[in-house]
């Protein structure tokens, strides 16, 4: 059963990526090795099955296997929360029922999407979701799903259960304004990697990303950073995290991540199509030789996935 309070959750969380092997099957091992890897690197918890773990490209009993999967691994060592949502109602709740008696710290959601739904409709589907469980939710504020205004995540703060969001938006004056006027014990977790600095700056409590899978060292330094006050070197941190993510982005991001776990020893396997992938010798070298002179050409020291090639 879970017994972590997702509100003490702070600090560098991954959104985790899906271990799949060649034939794009659920790699339980390369899982298993993932989360060890990440626990190893001192991450403050684990944010389960969502856009970065390419759960939208699966199948709900997919999504559940993983969630089982991790939970087991993680053992209560730290908190874990399962992203449950999808276009439905019906199928997000029977995905956070499941991650309920899984054990799960607790559970997120983007708002439905694909239709124009109505304000009413999205506060009516995180409502519908929290009353059908005990845990907490984690709203999922991001542009694919269509970015929710200031006035709504107040609306949603007030439905029972729901408490805090992850806020992937360029728009960080509004986690100050999160802060001052829904409230200080109102979770915020800056989403937007290459603003990590920015985020914790104005507020955030955590911070979740995609390429804390490939190098949480260097965000857990700057999380430290801050905290220390010594805004130089989290700025010149930041800046060492963007040259590789800006580099990763044109270069099929979700698989320069997982070779790069996979070249410190973690098992991530490959990508669900369409997405890409480095799949053969040649393919990986040319990566592996362009983080090489990427490297040459940028103090990159600290960055521990570059140490591994």
């Amino acid at each position: 059963m879970s017994n972590l309070n997702i509100a003490e959750m702070k600090g560098v969380i991954p959104a985790m990526i899906t271990a799949f092997d060649e034939k794009e099957n659920i790699d339980e091992k390369g899982m298993r090795e993932c989360v060890q890897h990440l626990m190893s690197k001192k991450v403050n918890g684990l944010y389960i099955t969502g856009s970065t773990g390419e759960s939208l490209l699966m199948t709900a009993e997919e999504r559940k296997r993983v969630v089982e999967i991790v939970v087991d691994e993680v053992s209560g060592k730290i908190p874990v929360v399962a992203h449950i949502g999808s276009i439905g109602t019906k199928t997000s709740i029977l995905l956070a029922q499941h991650a309920q008696e899984t054990g799960v710290d607790g559970i997120s959601s983007l708002p439905p999407f694909y239709y124009s739904f109505t304000n009413d409709q999205i506060i009516n589907y995180y409502s519908d979701i929290t009353s059908s469980v005990d845990l907490s939710m984690i709203a999922y504020n991001i542009s694919h799903a269509g970015l929710m205004g200031f006035d709504m995540l107040k609306k949603l703060s007030a439905i029972k259960g729901v408490a805090g969001v992850k806020y992937t938006a360029s728009t960080h004056f509004d986690i100050m304004r999160i802060k001052k006027e829904i409230g200080r014990d109102f979770i915020v977790h800056s989403g937007s990697d290459e603003m990590a600095m920015s985020g914790l700056l104005s507020g955030a409590d955590g911070i979740i990303g995609s390429f804390y899978n490939l190098m949480p060292e260097i965000f857990i330094a700057i999380k430290d950073a801050v905290i220390a006050n010594d805004l130089q070197k989290a700025k010149n941190l930041q800046e060492k995290a963007n040259t590789v993510i800006f580099f990763s982005l044109s270069r099929h991001p979700y698989s320069v991540i997982k070779k790069g776990m996979v070249w410190q020893g973690a098992n991530a396997g490959y990508c669900r199509k369409p997405f890409d992938n480095y799949y053969n010798a040649e393919s990986e070298k040319k990566l592996k030789d362009e983080f090489i002179q990427l490297k040459k050409d940028n103090d990159l020291s600290g960055i521990d996935f570059l140490d591994c090639i």
